[in-house]
């Protein structure tokens, strides 16, 4: 039997396929979705933006229910691009100085890690929505105060997540609802990006980047399980690996570790691996695998752009040392361009950062404000893809003990 031919997948295979797997049948792309054809709210969100950095690559002056009211950073320079992106003409030295705007109704938080609770908190206090970058929190106690301010305000709170709306995790979220997978009994989810200790010391002056733990950076790697499938992270074993560079050096968090790796249990018993990793020969991605007794999809691992299915085979061959089994079947899926859909407002269906998964965080805040409904990355959620991350560092520094993972649902 000639498995070239068992693996590759015909013209045909894939016109059906992709007529079943792609844009067709858009509605049921995500949990609970609504068309956004013919958007027409009866309102406008006035939002302030925090943070001239990461807070420049979003689209809220194109969504049609919002209005860029003010932004703010501590730089001048920072402020005018904020202004200039937005096509805004207000801007503030500070948050504090912008909550006191009573056009604002919403912010989105761009600031450093470090500081995400502590502005969430004054926002939410000061009667605003949040939108914040991730991850959510800190520390555990941290999660605990996020959790209880969302809950005493009444108020929205939505964490920019980008792995739940990359154009693969949406057709992943697809097939879960459908029950493609089967049982899904492993799952396996990397975050690599080498070369951040550029952004250690700036101007001479150490940065919250300067050593800041890999596992408390978990979100994009987490997301990636819990989002499709709703599980929640239950336990951890992790562990590092450092070196002597005088670069990790009396870093503020005390960290030792350029890479981690954890192996998590959950709520539906999938072993899950998560690696988040700083530093080495790598190319930069984030990607995820979800495996399946039916079928199974793997994320491109950053050497090329091809996703793929591998679908529980019948037809029986020969492995090389001779053994008769069924062929699994691998198969390149193209990915559809949810963003040219109707699940966005006809001004954000293009392209955007993190594989078009900026318009689509625009869009869920604004319109979850518009219509008072529950962000779908809201504080539980949140939490449960920034908490395991927090635990497994612990794990990592007490050379793999496996521990507990708190739940913070309701």
């Amino acid at each position: 039997m000639d498995i070239n031919k068992t693996v590759l997948k015909s013209a045909t295979t894939r016109r059906a396929f992709l007529k079943t797997a792609g844009v067709g049948a858009v509605a049921l792309a995500l949990p609970g979705y609504l068309s956004a054809a013919g958007y027409s709210p009866q309102r406008k969100v006035k939002i302030g933006i925090v943070g001239g950095r990461f807070g420049l690559s979003f689209y809220f002056h194109e969504h049609p229910a919002c209005i860029v009211e003010a932004v703010s950073d501590l730089r001048e320079d920072r402020r005018k691009l904020l202004m200039d992106t937005y096509r805004c003409k207000k801007s503030y030295t500070s948050l504090t100085e912008l909550l006191k705007d009573k056009n604002i109704e919403a912010v989105f938080l761009a600031t450093p890690a470090p500081d995400h609770v502590k502005h969430t908190v004054e926002c939410l206090k000061a009667g605003k929505h949040v939108l914040c970058a991730v991850p959510a929190a800190m520390t555990l106690d941290e999660c605990d105060e996020l959790k209880r301010t969302v809950e005493q305000t009444g108020l929205k709170y939505m964490m920019a997540e980008t792995s739940v709306y990359r154009q693969g995790a949406i057709s992943a979220r697809r097939f879960y609802k459908e029950a493609r997978f089967g049982n899904i009994f492993s799952a396996a989810a990397e975050y690599n990006h080498p070369g951040l200790e550029k952004y250690y010391f700036e101007e001479g002056k150490q940065t919250w980047r300067h050593g800041f733990p890999p596992m408390h950076y978990p979100t994009h790697c987490t997301a990636f399980l819990v989002s499709v499938t709703g599980a929640r992270l239950t336990h951890v074993s992790a562990t590092g690996w450092g070196d002597d560079s005088d670069l990790l050096k009396h870093n503020p968090y005390n960290n030792p570790f350029w890479n981690e790796t954890a192996f998590f249990n959950t709520s539906q018993n999938i072993p899950f691996r998560v690696e988040v990793n700083w530093k080495g020969a790598l190319v930069e991605a984030e990607r995820a695998e979800w495996r399946g007794d039916k079928m199974s999809f793997f994320y491109p691992d950053g050497r090329s752009k091809q996703f793929s299915v591998i679908s529980a085979g019948t037809a029986l061959g020969k492995d090389d040392a001779g053994f008769t089994h069924a062929h699994n079947v691998a198969e390149p899926y193209e990915v559809p361009k949810w963003w040219e859909t109707d699940m966005l407002p006809e001004p954000l269906r293009h392209d955007s950062g993190h594989e078009g998964s900026h318009t689509f965080i625009t869009h869920e805040f604004v319109d979850a404000i518009i219509n008072d409904r529950t962000p779908e990355v809201d504080v539980y959620e949140s939490i449960a893809y920034t908490a395991p991350g927090i635990v497994a560092h612990q794990s990592a520094l007490k050379r793999g003990e496996y521990m507990a993972i708190p739940g913070f649902d309701k």
